[in-house]
């Protein structure tokens, strides 16, 4: 004869509950763990990264000499990134005078000359200058656009605004302006294209959360600093007071109207 085979186990009995809670208890510490570690080991990483390409490009072109590396045994990592600030720094205050300008304007008369790298320079200056200049506004301003279809909206960052050969083609009633269109999940590729002004919406939104919006696919929203400042100041209210209890209501059985008279006269 076979034997009789075990009861199955009651989904609803403490014993049950108490697995599920502990298994949904290491699945939420899990995650919170990866919420927690993910982006600090990734901007770890990438710090890191920035960092030994800077030393790679810089520590040679310095005297080993002048390298504490030459001295201790072991390497110093950031020295490429502290000798090239110290060096750029020293070139725009350098730069800022009447000699400073001077050399650098001999040095752009020698490349302007030279047949190939003329227009190799003067576009890079143009494009440094643009996206690193403190009074310029390209792609500093995000705006809504139109695409691919109508009816459709898509993020877009707006840039300087059409030239006078570009505007002339598209006709002088109607101001143009570049705008560039980021792809998800990786804004650094997009299209460039230009459209009147009119046909552009443009955000009171950061170009960080802008960014932030477009990589994440629409998942992280941009925040609003005094919804969240309220939010905080709430938080530390209720730590502060702690929980407000409800008061009962007249019909609650913890209220003296509703208990009987000799329980309160007993209160």
């Amino acid at each position: 004869m076979s034997e009789p085979s075990p009861p199955l186990a009651d989904p609803d009995s403490p014993l049950a509950r108490k697995r599920v809670s502990v298994r949904g208890r290491l699945r939420n510490y899990f995650f919170t763990g990866v919420i927690v570690a993910g982006p600090l080991a990734i901007t770890i990483y990438i710090t890191w990264w920035c960092i030994s390409l800077i030393d790679g490009w810089v520590k040679p072109l310095v005297p080993s000499a002048y390298l504490p590396d030459h001295y201790l045994p072991f390497s110093v990592p950031g020295l490429g990134l502290v000798i090239a600030f110290v060096a750029l720094t020293t070139l725009g205050a350098l730069t800022a005078n009447l000699v400073g300008r001077s050399v650098v304007e001999f040095g752009e008369v020698l490349l302007a000359r030279t047949p190939v790298i003329s227009g190799l320079y003067r576009g890079l200056r143009q494009v440094f200058e643009t996206l690193f200049s403190t009074s310029g506004t390209s792609f500093r301003t995000v705006g809504l656009v139109e695409f691919p279809v109508k009816g459709t909206w898509s993020i877009v960052f707006l840039s300087a605004p059409a030239g006078p050969d570009v505007q002339g083609a598209l006709g002088a009633g109607n101001e143009h302006v570049g705008v560039f269109l980021p792809c998800a999940p990786n804004p650094t590729t997009g299209f460039f294209f230009y459209l009147p002004r009119s046909e552009v919406i443009e955000l009171s939104i950061s170009v960080d959360d802008a960014a932030k919006l477009v990589m994440s696919a629409g998942v992280i929203q941009p925040e609003d600093p005094q919804s969240r400042l309220q939010a905080m100041a709430a938080g530390l209210r209720v730590a502060q007071v702690g929980p407000i209890q409800p008061r009962p209501s007249a019909n609650s059985p913890a209220s003296p109207a509703a208990m009987p008279a000799r329980d309160r006269m007993d209160a």
